[in-house]
């Protein structure tokens, strides 16, 4: 998809661009694949803020997406590439022999009018969703199963692809996007092809009220504020932080500290991590 750009008749159309939308074929989402998306604005459930700086934004309807493609064996067509205000990618609304309407992650080139299948004997086409275990060493994934008839839970972001290097009893090793070598068991389903709309991350915003609109509120750094309001904050003129690494406005190591459980069961699946 091609980045668009703008005759810079205020400060910030200047800077501004957004994709264009050659791929995207139906303006209306589907009614009967719509949910309520209830606002928050990071508030717990009694109501004090968990997650800072969200709210407001524009008024926003769920999509609800086919991530386990569990009807095998019956071709569906593809009625229409569509924007998802939910994700980076775009979706596709298909269509199945028996009526059934779903949406499905787009992958690079697919195009309305085509045709897409799950079950063990899917051919190796973009869109088409079979066991890793029936799917070629060296191919492209996305939409990757961490269990069985689960649904798919890595690889969902636009541009995303992973790709299956090996498999070895009833385990594949699948390379992720990050560089991560994991081992999924051989039973779980996969997307084949790369997730569209891969210029989604050079998009600039251009000015702040895109940022209001995406229900992003504004963010003051520390280091522009009071000893009392934050680590970072006081000195004379601009100063360093003070400290040996950032910190959280609550005194936490922030930027670079590792979140991650030092026992977390799912370890043993890594066979070699991203760093």
């Amino acid at each position: 998809m091609s980045i668009k750009t703008f005759r810079p008749y205020t400060p910030s159309r200047r800077n501004m661009t957004t994709l264009g939308n050659e791929e995207i074929t139906k303006k209306t989402p589907e009614k009967s694949l719509l949910s309520k998306k209830k606002k928050n604005a990071g508030r717990n459930s009694y109501g004090r803020i968990t997650v800072r700086h969200q709210g407001g934004g524009n008024r926003q309807k769920y999509r609800i997406i086919d991530f386990k493609r569990l009807k095998d064996d019956m071709p569906a067509t593809v009625i229409g590439i569509e924007y998802d205000p939910n994700r980076t990618s775009n979706i596709a609304l298909i269509k199945y022999e028996d009526g059934v309407l779903n949406y499905i992650l787009a992958p690079q080139g697919l195009k309305e009018g085509d045709k897409v299948v799950s079950g063990n004997n899917a051919d190796i086409k973009p869109g088409n969703c079979l066991p890793i275990e029936n799917i070629p060493v060296g191919t492209v994934i996305h939409n990757i199963e961490l269990n069985p008839g689960q649904g798919g839970k890595m690889v969902k972001a636009a541009g995303g692809e992973a790709q299956l290097m090996a498999k070895e009893g009833n385990y594949a090793h699948i390379r992720l996007p990050s560089g991560e070598m994991r081992l999924v068991r051989a039973k779980c389903r996969a997307t084949i092809g790369t997730i569209g709309n891969a210029d989604h991350s050079n998009i600039k915003l251009g000015k702040a009220g895109r940022k209001r609109h995406m229900g992003i509120r504004p963010t003051v750094r520390g280091s522009v504020m009071n000893p009392v309001d934050h680590p970072h904050g006081g000195g004379e003129g601009r100063a360093p932080v003070g400290h040996s690494g950032p910190l959280t406005p609550w005194g936490k190591p922030a930027l670079g500290y590792k979140t991650r459980k030092k026992n977390n069961k799912t370890d043993k699946y890594i066979v070699k991590r991203r760093k």
